[in-house]
């Protein structure tokens, strides 16, 4: 089993734009009151879920709010087949996420989470048994005190030569101390088997695949958009996958599902481990890469974290 890790919120999507007249429209033209549509969300929550429909066996590891956005939430991680033995509840609200979509289908977000639910989650006295990968990433690390109990599985995981993922996908704008955060980062890569992050992400951080490798991780995937993929591997590997041509809707969920189809393109090629990785070689990895991309284009062409069944990726 793959256990997912992290938050579950709820996006709010623009919708168009505000109609003429609107409260907030001015003669320039209307302000950003178009509607707001709530979409299931969360990049952990959007990598269960993408897990799920690609045939993995995966449980969410969480703690979700009791209002109806975190029962919404639940429904769909059991529609996609999600296991949720190990989500906590509680009583506080659900984390929202305003979305507001660029010309180019980019997303860029402001975030509600002041005395939400998954900020209280604590870490699990023992880890499930069978878990094969354990995958972290985004807001859940970053928003005390539930970041502390999630690094703290992290580490735990690790040491139990649990194979790691983590996918930081910043949001810079709830990340009080850069400096701080970065130096963070730095500390989790020794109990991280495989780095994914996108170009962004990596700009900001600052750093090189080939220091991030030294410090621990077997593999660093890093993404693109439209460009593809790119790989850089411990033992010397460096590949190129290229995107797949697409009419982008928007991005929402996309690197989610690279996060997913990775763990599922290596758990097919019983790879979950650093030396199994080191074997793939550069076939392997390619298949892998071109999956992974090939997952990324079908949630980019449609709106919102849409992620595909394994029946459209074998058309």
């Amino acid at each position: 089993m793959i256990v997912v890790a992290g938050e579950a919120l709820i996006d709010l999507v623009q919708q168009g734009k505000a109609p003429a007249g609107a409260p907030g429209s001015t003669a320039a033209g209307p302000a950003a009151l178009a509607p707001l549509s709530p979409r299931l969300g969360g990049g952990p929550y959007n990598t269960a879920v993408a897990l799920g429909r690609l045939g993995s066996p995966v449980a969410f590891c969480s703690r979700v709010s009791r209002d109806a956005f975190g029962n919404a939430l639940l429904d769909g991680l059991r529609a996609a087949g999600v296991d949720l033995s190990y989500v906590q509840r509680g009583i506080e609200p659900t984390t929202l996420a305003v979305a507001s979509i660029g010309a180019d289908g980019s997303a860029g977000y402001s975030f509600y989470v002041e005395g939400t639910a998954d900020r209280l989650f604590a870490a699990p006295a023992e880890l499930p048994d069978g878990v094969r990968a354990m995958s972290f990433g985004t807001c859940s690390l970053v928003l005390e005190p539930g970041a502390s109990a999630y690094e703290e599985l992290l580490r735990d995981a690790a040491g139990r030569g649990v194979f790691t993922t983590l996918d930081p996908n910043i949001r810079a704008g709830l990340i009080p101390d850069a400096d701080a955060y970065r130096a963070r980062f730095k500390s989790w890569l020794p109990s991280v088997s495989l780095l994914k992050l996108s170009q962004e992400d990596a700009d900001w951080l600052g750093g090189t695949p080939r220091e991030w490798l030294a410090s621990g991780p077997a593999a660093v995937v890093v993404t693109r958009g439209g460009e593809g993929l790119r790989l850089h591997t411990r033992d010397g590997v460096e590949l190129r996958v290229p995107g797949e041509p697409v009419d982008v809707v928007d991005t929402i969920g996309a690197g989610d599902t690279v996060n997913a189809a990775l763990l599922h393109g290596l758990a097919a090629r019983d790879a979950l481990s650093p030396g199994a990785l080191a074997a793939l070689g550069t076939d392997g990895w390619s298949d892998v890469l071109r999956f992974a991309a090939h997952a990324a284009a079908i949630t980019c062409s449609r709106a919102g974290a849409e992620p595909p069944y394994a029946a459209e990726l074998s058309r």
